[in-house]
């Protein structure tokens, strides 16, 4: 069993609606969510664009990183969203408003729960770069880590 980490943002239309649509979607395909961290507003980072609401939320899974990555596409479609990745001629990404973005920032797995394991290749970079990027998404991560701790320490003390 995994514990992934994803980093959810939308800044178009009913932005609080899309975070709850796709927190539904989620729970579908992993089941229920293990901890959150409050949803911040930030600015529209490389492109001029309404400001996104954005969160982390884990779920535990049996499924593969490549699994996962393909079924928060699946949501992303499913929600609206249809554009693909655009890359500018020096090979830095295009970046555009989005009913709903979602990534991968960690897998962690129960052999070595407090580390993501590390995936390179080009359809899936884990730990996500944004991670230490982006300044908002450290301290939503660790939020979301730290609420997923005290949900597991809970369970511990009740199952006793």
């Amino acid at each position: 069993m995994a514990l992934v980490y994803l980093l959810l943002g939308t800044n178009l239309g009913d932005r609080t609606a899309n975070l709850t649509a796709a927190r539904g979607f989620l729970e579908e395909a992993f089941g229920p969510n293990e901890g959150a961290s409050p949803t911040v507003e930030t600015e529209a980072l490389g492109f001029v664009g309404p400001a996104f609401l954005n969160r982390v939320e884990a779920y535990r899974t049996r499924r593969k990183p490549a699994a996962v990555l393909a079924a928060c596409k699946g949501i992303e479609r499913r929600m609206g969203r249809t554009d693909a990745p655009q890359y500018r001629e020096d090979g830095s990404r295009v970046y555009h408003n989005r009913v709903i973005d979602i990534d991968i920032l960690e897998y962690r797995t129960a052999a070595d729960p407090d580390k993501s394991l590390e995936i390179s290749s080009p359809a899936l970079v884990v730990p996500h770069p944004q991670v230490e990027s982006r300044p908002f998404v450290r301290p939503l991560l660790d939020a979301a880590i730290e609420q997923t701790t005290k949900t597991k320490q809970y369970a511990t003390h009740k199952s006793r």
